[in-house]
């Protein structure tokens, strides 16, 4: 089973009314050698051909740090014939202590056909104990929203930056919410990627002597790469919901104008350029530009703030990834509702 691990595989077939039973018989023969550990549920769900493979790949290195059951589901709703297949297996790392593995489980499903049908009993069935249930979905939401699974979902976690149709996909989310009666807590893997950023530019207006350039700010511009609009759209957003600013319109796709409390005018510009998802970020407060930028190395950030055309001295600051590991691997260790998150998105639905 440890060599399992090394090379990614599936582990070991098994029948779907015998799980249990071979995972029980697993943990009695590695009895001594290994140790099975578990903080939650994972369910990972996901519709692309080849996914089964390389989530199990990503699991072995989320669960390093993140003890779990790992339920991993490929769906190919298209196939002409239904059915199920089923596996096995544990990823296991060596403990800090150096003496024992400490491992997680993992059990494998390809479902063909009817997966809205399917996908309930699945992942419910299978789950370990009374644990929390986290759902990664992988791909858009699609109708129905099924209550007898959302109401056993604790966290969902998504990815809104491939979305088509924000507005939609927003509504299918919100059904979800409604069915699990508003207790399922809404995790955006999109709004991850600017915690890095956020948290940058917000320790300029740390302590209260610096509050008051709030009142002043009457310019921002976003630097965003290729497909990743709807992040910088989340950064406005956020910074919309904090300052209490409304839409007042738009100039073009990437030009904006936002009104502050006092009826004060915000121009926020969005440029498109090759680089991190959200690259640069400037904010011009009456006569100090507050910069936050991607340093040439890529894992750090530049912050610096002066007078325009000034010569500074940027500051360096831990910088976030963009992988797929390390976005669970922040969103894992998180708890509360996010609701600075739902604000944010409030602020810019409609521009989404």
């Amino acid at each position: 089973m440890p060599a399992a691990t090394e090379t990614y595989s599936l582990g070991m077939p098994v029948d779907i009314g015998k799980i249990d039973h071979e995972l029980k018989k697993l943990w009695r023969e590695s009895e001594g050698a290994m140790t099975r550990a578990s903080l939650m549920n994972l369910a990972v769900y996901s519709e692309e051909p080849g996914s089964l493979e390389r989530n199990t790949q990503l699991m072995a290195r989320i669960t390093e740090n993140h003890a779990c059951r790992a339920i991993v589901i490929e769906a190919d709703c298209n196939a002409e014939a239904n059915g199920v297949d089923a596996w096995i297996s544990a990823h296991c790392h060596v403990s800090h202590a150096g003496s024992k593995q400490v491992c997680s489980e993992q059990i494998s499903f390809r479902l063909n056909g009817g997966c809205t049908t399917q996908l309930p009993n699945i992942v419910l069935s299978n789950l370990d104990s009374d644990l929390p249930l986290y759902l990664w979905w992988q791909h858009e939401f699609r109708e129905p929203m099924d209550p007898q699974l959302w109401a056993w979902v604790d966290r969902v976690i998504y990815d809104s930056q491939p979305w088509r149709d924000f507005q939609a996909q927003m509504r299918l989310v919100d059904s979800a919410q409604a069915e699990a009666k508003q207790r399922i807590v809404l995790c955006d893997l999109n709004w991850t990627r600017l915690d890095k950023v956020r948290f940058a530019l917000a320790q300029f207006f740390d302590h209260p002597a610096s509050h008051h350039r709030f009142a002043k700010i009457k310019k921002v511009r976003l630097d965003y790469a290729n497909g990743f609009r709807s992040t910088a759209l989340l950064f406005v957003g956020w910074l919309a919901a904090q300052l209490n600013w409304r839409t007042e319109k738009t100039n073009g796709a990437d030009k904006l104008q936002f009104v502050g409390p006092s009826d004060r005018k915000i121009d926020i510009e969005m440029r498109q350029r090759d680089g991190q998802p959200i690259h640069e970020v400037t904010v011009t407060a009456g006569n100090i530009e507050f910069a936050v930028t991607y340093a040439k190395c890529g894992d750090l950030l530049e912050i610096s703030r002066g007078k325009a055309g000034e010569k500074r001295v940027p500051q360096l600051m831990p910088a976030g990834k963009n992988d797929p590991v390390s976005l669970m691997g922040e969103e894992l260790m998180r708890g509360g509702p996010h609701h600075v998150y739902l604000n944010a998105v409030n602020c810019v639905r409609e521009l989404l």
